[in-house]
């Protein structure tokens, strides 16, 4: 695989790639400093809008123009003016949310941890598309990356201190999951996976902070491509493009005692042989 600057930053923690095939554009943040960046898949000019407030992640709006967003308090919308509004505040000081991601009927599925990574801080929630907030999961540490198989049957969710890949069985209609059992580990010289994405075949593609490297699993599980890349904190992948075949990888420089300029700047891979499943859109 080939692997290119798609934009070039200094992102914080860079996050939350979503591509949008209606307008050609790819979403990303930029977590700590409140960024939500627009860059255009042909031109990689990039729009920014900032807010007062962590963003973990958005996903666009399928009904309307604007966001959903993924924030410090809990939930908002943004508008297409870029004006937030706080919709859902109810997580705790000292908490905030994490990576998100919506299901196929357009729920948006978002983590949650303690700002301090405590053990068991953080937990699992699904924001409705009539803007109800349920807690599907308790106790963990830092839920992050999450995705569903090609048939929405299946959930994958990491918890990157945990240094584990979890999967459950999944019900589409009315987004319960059962069965949970691990799907991978990872060592620690593997870094720790963060953002993930699956592809047509049921592989999951992971981002490994810290290890600086995307891996591809198997939908059992097992290793199949280590893709080495230019920065050492690879944060999150979605794919993107007409075709979704061009892997997306953000990345961050927070942290870095020796930062290079490319940390932080947002990679495309080309030539993954993969295509991304379907993106889905918030459906209030």
């Amino acid at each position: 695989m080939r692997v290119s600057t798609f934009t070039e930053s200094d992102s914080f923690v860079g996050e939350g790639p979503v591509w949008d095939s209606r307008t050609g554009v790819l979403h990303w943040v930029d977590i700590p400093r409140g960024r939500v960046h627009v860059t255009d898949f042909e031109t990689h000019k990039t729009k920014t809008l900032i807010f007062d407030t962590t963003v973990g992640a958005v996903a666009p709006r399928s009904t309307t123009s604007g966001y959903v967003a993924a924030i410090a308090e809990g939930f908002g919308v943004i508008a297409a003016d870029g004006e937030l509004e706080v919709t859902n505040a109810f997580l705790p000081g000292g908490a905030r949310m994490n990576d998100a991601k919506c299901d196929g009927r357009g729920r948006l599925w978002a983590g949650s941890c303690a700002i301090d990574f405590e053990p068991g801080g953080g937990a699992l929630h699904v924001l409705d598309v009539d803007f109800t907030v349920r807690t599907v999961l308790d106790g963990w540490t830092l839920p992050n990356g999450l995705g569903w198989s090609p048939g929405s049957d299946l959930f994958y969710l990491v918890d990157s201190l945990e240094r584990s890949i979890s999967v459950w069985d999944y019900d589409l209609e009315s987004a319960e999951l059962s069965n949970h059992r691990i799907l991978a580990t990872f060592d620690s010289d593997e870094g720790l996976p963060d953002g993930l994405c699956v592809d047509t075949n049921g592989c999951i593609w992971v981002a490994m902070w810290g290890g600086g490297r995307v891996v591809r699993l198997s939908p059992q599980g097992d290793r199949l491509t280590s893709v080495d890349l230019p920065v050492q904190q690879p944060s999150s992948c979605a794919f993107a493009g007409a075709q979704r075949d061009t892997l997306i990888v953000t990345s961050a420089r927070q942290d870095l005692a020796r930062a290079a300029t490319i940390d932080g700047s947002v990679l495309a891979l080309h030539d993954t042989g993969s295509r991304g499943t379907e993106v889905a859109f918030f459906g209030g």
